[in-house]
């Protein structure tokens, strides 16, 4: 079996990717602070941002494909430590493409619809970008720089991601369910739009890219829904109490990183070539059944 090193592997992407990719590559994973196992892959703690450590990772594995999904993801942490979430956003990234250029194997980076303003959507992958908060830019400042060092990268736009919790990660969806169920109130916003995919979604689109894309590519979901219609999903499929969820706008929430209003991805490239997520009811109801 060929060689996959998979970064960020204690994430809630990375480790859904570890139990996808496992069954045909040999996989290797990082992590940083999150320490675990994973059953039939190789775990490494790694300090991506330290060059010299990432260049021994390369030797040693000698990697015959790389999927990079490590980050600091929080908008709002980002625009407070700005220089922080660069080391690993951004001069990490451009590290681990000038890596795989070196050894001639494909690249899959995960970047975010957060590159774009919320202004135009549906976006597709050659509509110009302008992020909103610091984060979206470091992951375009990535973008940019891994395809100028390695044009082989495969550069996935990722939209919100949802599923069940991992033994390190939970998504969005863990605390709206536990609030929810603890009778509090839920503030959701119902001007926020997005193109969710559960995490299992996402990870069989960015294997599919590995293997199929130069450049830009999306991987949203099929359906553009708000947080609020989001949380009304999650109410009718867990038969939760919908007494807590309330309507809010993001004007009424005060953040640290401004937000787009509607960054819905145009994915019809990603599904000719055979992506293809389920409807948000079936991946939630899919849930209930695991």
């Amino acid at each position: 079996m060929k060689k996959l090193l998979i970064t960020g592997a204690s994430g809630f992407l990375g480790w859904h990717l570890c139990q996808l990719a496992k069954q045909e590559w040999e996989v290797y994973g990082t992590y940083c602070s999150h320490t675990l196992k994973i059953p039939d892959t190789k775990l490494m703690k790694v300090n991506l941002t330290n060059f010299q450590e990432l260049k021994r990772i390369f030797s040693y594995i000698n990697p015959e494909a790389v999927i990079h999904t490590a980050a600091q993801s929080q908008p709002n942490f980002c625009q407070t430590h700005p220089q922080e979430s660069y080391e690993i956003n951004v001069r990490a990234s451009k590290n681990i493409a000038g890596l795989c250029a070196d050894y001639s194997i494909p690249c899959a980076f995960t970047s975010t619809d957060l590159v774009f303003d919320g202004l135009n959507p549906p976006y597709k992958e050659t509509d110009p970008v302008s992020p909103v908060n610091i984060y979206g830019e470091q992951k375009f400042i990535a973008e940019v720089g891994m395809l100028e060092r390695h044009p082989l990268t495969a550069v996935c736009r990722m939209p919100l991601m949802f599923g069940m919790a991992t033994p390190t990660a939970k998504s969005f969806m863990q605390p709206f369910i536990q609030t929810l169920k603890e009778g509090k109130e839920l503030s959701l916003f119902i001007d926020e739009f997005r193109t969710p995919v559960s995490g299992i979604t996402a990870a069989k689109g960015l294997l599919l890219a590995l293997e199929t894309v130069n450049g830009h590519i999306h991987l949203g979901g099929k359906e553009r829904i708000s947080r609020y219609d989001f949380g009304k999903l999650l109410v009718d499929i867990f038969q939760l109490p919908a007494t807590g969820l309330k309507a809010c706008k993001q004007q009424d929430v005060k953040m640290a990183a401004p937000r787009p209003a509607d960054v819905s991805l145009d994915s019809s490239k990603a599904f000719e070539l055979g992506y293809q997520p389920l409807s948000l009811r079936e991946e939630l109801q899919n849930f209930l059944s695991t």
